[in-house]
Order: structure tokens, then sequence, then C-alpha cells
């Protein structure tokens, strides 16, 4: 079979996939994806997500996705399609492999039935907590259970009554006949059914058992012929149970299951159980929360699908663990966004700058470039006039030597217009600048300076005529410490950060800034990068900040890059 010209970087996988390629074993790759649809995908799902499906495209082969969908207690269509949404949005594409474990349900109770009539496998009624008691210790074999000799008929006997709803919640589980005295807990006579009366997402009301993770997966994988099934690390001890599941039934092929280290990203949580709490408990908006570390979150945050693949691929694939800086995938938003953006100008916390010398009724019309360095993408205009808005932090009463921006007597360039000179200021009841007053220079149209003066500041400014009234929407790091989930502290939302949302209300953008409903960024100037917000309502203008213009969080919490 052929391979894409442009070979990724060889990993592990890949290396273990040429092999195979080589010696026959497999004529084509087909991976998988297998999200379980009981919460929204985050960014440890992406690398999966980038390596399953790049791998079979860079391969030529074949990708699922295929919903795990066993536990329908905490499963939802909300999940269903917002995955869905999300593996098309980082850009790929399962074209007519869209599958469900719940599709296979049949055919995996009729492999349970075969474990049982090979007296690999048995009905059990122990309750949840006898089982866990006998199961044994890492130190300790674990207790036959007294229902393991049951004979081949009363195994089948009860586990179509369970089948058929004769039983309660919990009166029975059909579990694999094993070895209750291996050294790895998963081989120790596991639970693979289990009676569950839940209305089911895709299957409805048909099933009141439910086959569990382990005997699900393996064989989901063997329906659809894949090749190389590719999970995380946590994994690695149930292989054995995978492979014997395969090994003990009539399988159509065997897989092989191949485990690689998931993606923990500091200053949050990559685990959808705590990712759940924090939506749960009010902590965020949602699961989409700009904050959350989610695929959606990300997305409604203004981070790119081309940013976060290209994350994905630098961080590689390793069996070793590690704790990736959330400073890299921060500069690779930067890297993807700097070339392809729209500049604009905003500004976030205004004060009056009222020109005095300028007509009272005329309002001028500038020309400013979309983007500094690249003049394919044209111009934009600009209203300049006798009363603007400026950010308040450009602006002191009494300035250092080394603040080269406004302040009493002083120049200043405003962006794309003139050279203004502060004449003055008012106050309010508290001493604070309420209104700035200054002159302009008309021979300095443009920023010019005609006579070669140098003036060091410039500032970005709106014009209060036509610019918009805003809502910007502030982000920060979600925690304060790196790790939350593996800290000392008694509650991993103990580390919130309190300052992980700033809201301000009173921002003034450029009228070309407009809400629609996709997403659209800029780099506001000076400021970073925002996007507009698609999720509020269309009357209001929400942006949100994606990312500042560079790495801030060291100098301002303390941390080392």
């Amino acid at each position: 079979m052929s391979i894409s010209n442009t070979q990724p970087p060889a990993n592990f996988i890949r290396q273990r996939i040429d092999i195979d390629l080589a010696e026959n074993q497999i004529k084509n790759v087909v991976t998988r994806f297998p999200p379980e649809p009981n919460g929204y995908l985050h960014i440890g799902h992406a690398k999966s997500i980038c390596l399953n499906f790049g791998i079979a495209k860079d391969y030529e082969g074949h990708c699922f996705l295929r919903f795990d969908d066993t536990n329908p207690e905490k499963e939802a269509m909300e999940f269903v399609k917002a995955i869905q949404e999300d593996v098309k949005w980082l850009g790929f594409d399962w074209e007519d492999r869209l599958r469900h474990a719940s599709d296979y349900f049949e055919q995996l109770f009729q492999y349970a039935v075969e474990l049982i009539k090979s007296e690999k496998a048995y009905v059990c009624s122990l309750d949840g907590d006898a089982i866990r008691q006998m199961r044994g210790t890492l130190t300790e074999p674990g207790q036959d259970s007294p229902y393991r000799k049951r004979t081949v008929d009363e195994n089948l006997d009860l586990f179509l009554r369970m089948r058929d709803g004769e039983f309660k919640d919990g009166a029975h589980v059909l579990r694999a006949k094993i070895d209750m005295s291996s050294p790895n807990l998963n081989m120790r006579d596991p639970i693979i059914y289990r009676v569950r009366h839940q209305h089911h997402q895709n299957t409805g009301d048909t099933w009141c058992i439910y086959p569990m993770y382990d005997f699900t997966h393996c064989l989901s994988d063997a329906i659809e012929g894949i090749t190389h099934s590719l999970c995380t690390l946590e994994f690695e001890d149930h292989r054995p149970l995978y492979d014997w599941v395969l090994d003990n039934v009539s399988a159509p092929c065997h897989p092989q299951q191949i485990e690689f280290s998931r993606l923990t990203l500091n200053y949050t949580v990559t685990s959808k159980r705590l990712l759940a709490q924090l939506v749960n408990d009010g902590h965020v908006e949602g699961w989409d929360d700009p904050r959350m570390p989610t695929i959606s979150g990300l997305r409604r945050r203004g981070f790119t699908p081309e940013a976060i693949r290209d994350f994905c691929d630098r961080i590689g694939i390793t069996k070793k663990y590690n704790q990736i800086e959330m400073t890299l995938l921060e500069n690779l938003v930067r890297e993807d966004l700097d070339p392809k953006v729209n500049r604009r100008m905003a500004v976030l916390n205004p004060i009056k700058l009222v020109v005095t010398n300028y007509p009272d009724d005329l309002h001028e019309i500038f020309d400013a470039p979309n983007h500094p360095n690249k003049p394919e993408m044209g111009t934009r205009t600009i209203e300049f006039g006798k009363e603007l808005v400026i950010e308040r932090d450009d602006f002191m009463i009494d300035p250092p030597r080394k603040f080269f921006r406004m302040g009493p007597g002083r120049e200043v360039r405003l962006r794309y217009a003139y050279i203004v000179t502060c004449t003055g200021f008012d106050v309010d009841e508290n001493g604070e600048p309420s209104v700035i007053y200054c002159t302009y220079d008309p021979e300095t149209k443009g920023g010019n300076t005609p006579d070669g003066r140098k003036v060091k500041g410039t500032i970005h400014w709106v014009s209060s005529h036509d610019g918009q009234v805003a809502t910007v929407h502030l982000y920060d790091r979600l925690f304060t410490e790196e790790n939350p989930a593996g800290s000392k502290a008694r509650d991993f939302k103990d580390h919130l950060n309190p300052e992980s949302l700033r809201v301000l209300s009173n921002a003034i953008v450029e009228p070309s800034v407009v809400q629609g409903t996709s997403i659209e960024h800029f780099q506001f100037e000076r400021l970073g990068y925002f996007c507009t917000d698609p999720k509020t309502s269309t009357t209001d203008l929400v942006i949100n900040r994606t990312i500042s213009l560079r790495d801030t969080w060291s100098a301002q919490k303390g941390h080392k890059k």
C-alpha cells in the first residue's frame, strides 16, 4: 500500500504499523476514535482524534467514529451531537463510518452466550459489595464466588431471564471465568454484563442488560475490523482482558491494542469527571465555557483547529507521562492567528479625549490597513472627530520619564490619525481623571512628522461618534496551581482562579466589529487576539479575548515560563 509523501514525525505506533504492513500482517490500516457520550470532549481527546484520524489518512486507511455507549445512565444526545461537531471542527471526517457500541448489542449478547457455553462465563448473584470484598488485593488473591460452579444450563437460563427483564438492577451479573488469583486484578473474574433498567439514548427500551466497557470495546474493534486499537496508558493493565475476550469467542479478527501517554496540560484538568464537577457545581457557565479545556470551550474562546492540530503534532506520541506547558498551546494560537486575522482598534477601559482645536461638526475618514504586513488583505475606514476615547491606562497625571504615552504637556501619536498634545484634564469626586483635553497638529495627518520631530508614543483610540459599545470577556487560566488535580489540596477546586474571568461592559470598538452567527477573529491593536461570541444574543456585541499578544502569565503570577 502507498503512504502519503508528507511523513509526520516517527513514533513507536507508526513504527509498529510500518512493520505490520511490511510483513503483510495487515493490508489496510483501520483505526477508530471511540468516545463515551457522557460529557464533552477536551484537549486530551484532541490528541487521540488527531492520532487516530491522522494515521488513517496518512496510511490511506479508514477511521471509525464509534460511540462507546454502554452506560445509558450517564449518556445523552447532547453529548453525542457535541462530539460530532467537535470532530468535524477539528477537520476530520468519518464519512460513512459512524458507529455505536449499541449497534452491536445483539452480537455482543451472542458472544456472551458463547462464553457461557464454553464454561468461560457464569451468572453471579453476589451483590456489588461482596464482589469487591472477594476480589482480593494487590498482595492477596481473590476468592471464588459461590456461584462460580453453576452449570452451563443454569447460567444460560439466568442470563436469558436477565435479558427478558425478570430481575431487578443488581440482582445478578455475568462474570468472565478467568483466574481469581491472577496478579492482574482486571483478570479476577471481571463483570461483563449487568442488569440496568435504563432507557438508552440510541436503543430506547429494547435492552435492560448492558455490557461492560472492557467486554464491549475489544469486540466492537473486532466487528469493525480495526487493525490498531490506540488508547491511553491507563488501559495497559486492561490489555490482557482485551486479548482474553477476543481469544475465547469467535471474533472476526484480533486487533492490536497499543497504549500511549495521555495529554495533561498545566493550569487545568483533563478529566471528564472533574470537568463535570465544575459544570454541575456552577463554577463555569457550562461545558463550552471559554475557560474550560473542552474543544467547544476552546472554539468559543477563539482557538483555531489549525493551532490545536499543530499542538498535537508537536507534543508527539510517547509512553512517558509528561505535563505540557499551557504556553506552548497559547503560542501556537498566536502563530496561527497573527498572519491571517484583521487588525482593529478597541478601547477596553475608556476615558474621553476631547480635541479642543478640532472643528465640532467635522468627522474625518482615514484608511487603515487590515494587516500591517499584508496589503492584499485590504483596508478599512476609521472615523476621527472632536471626541474620542482612549485607554485609561494610556494617561497618567504625573507620568514617569519613560512613560511614552499621554500626560500633561506630552505629545503622543494617535494611530493612523494625528499627533496630539495633552493640555489638561478633569477629575471626578475621587480625584481620578474623567476627561482629557488635547490639541492636534493638522500638519501631522496620518501620524507623520514633516518637521522630523520624534514622538515615541503611539496609542490607539476610537471615535465617540461611531464607536460601538461592547461587552468584553477577559479570560485567564482557570486554576492558579500548575497541577490542580495532583496537588495536596483536599479539593482541586480550591485552586480555582478568582480572576479567570473579568467582564468589561463599556468597551468601545470600531464599527467594523459586528456581531454575527459565527466566530470572527480580530487582533485588537496593542491588546491581543479577540473574537466575537456567537452564543450570545445578536442584539448585543459580546467579545471574548482569545489570547494576549504575548505571554504575561509568568510575569504576573511569578511563574517561570
